[in-house]
């Protein structure tokens, strides 16, 4: 089968998601094709059990979707939203920060690897709903939660894919982080 004739199908998107793809296939995979992202979404569509429209995954359990009243919000894998996808999801979730060298050891090995503490904090980043882990990082105390990524959705799904979202508005691109710690300012005060 030539590279022209190649097509990227569900079954193969699903092999990828599950680590079983062999490798020539995966190798005819690494290129730029938008029906190749479709098909992704309408597999990782198919193994969640809400019908919100999934508009990009952003991690394991993590992804951009649609609700039923409109909003683009992230949203956990059991189904629990982490509001506006603009403001960091991270700030919803429940937070275990590791300061101590024992702490940290519980999740890093061999020793060299360990962060020092003092200098270093892991944060682990979980889902109030189900628990699952999200994300972590390895900072220095006291340095601002990291907001990872605010993807245009607009610009990717109009200008790369050619299917332009049907709420498309310029406010859409801008980090709204700022309002939830405006938020708690204002009950602490």
């Amino acid at each position: 089968m030539s590279e022209a004739e190649f097509a990227v199908s569900k079954e193969l998107i699903k092999q990828l998601i599950d680590g079983t793809i062999d490798a020539e296939r995966l190798l005819k995979m690494d290129r730029k094709d938008k029906a190749r992202f479709f098909n992704y979404i309408a597999v990782l569509q198919e193994r969640v059990a809400w019908s919100d429209q999934i508009l990009l995954r952003l991690g394991d359990k993590l992804y951009i979707v649609i609700n039923d009243q409109r909003q683009r919000v992230a949203k956990c894998e059991c189904g629990h939203e982490l509001g506006d996808y603009r403001k960091n999801w991270k700030l919803a979730c429940k937070i275990r920060t590791r300061r101590t060298i024992e702490e940290m050891s519980q999740v890093y090995d061999p020793a060299p690897a360990v962060p020092e503490p003092g200098w270093q904090e892991i944060r682990e980043f979980f889902c109030p709903s189900c628990a699952s882990q999200l994300a972590v990082e390895v900072v220095a105390p006291g340095y601002p939660i990291v907001f990872e990524m605010l993807p245009d959705l607009d610009k990717f799904y109009g200008e790369y894919l050619g299917a332009p979202l049907p709420d498309s508005a310029p406010d859409w691109y801008e980090d709204q982080t700022h309002a939830v710690t405006r938020q708690w300012a204002e009950k602490s005060a």
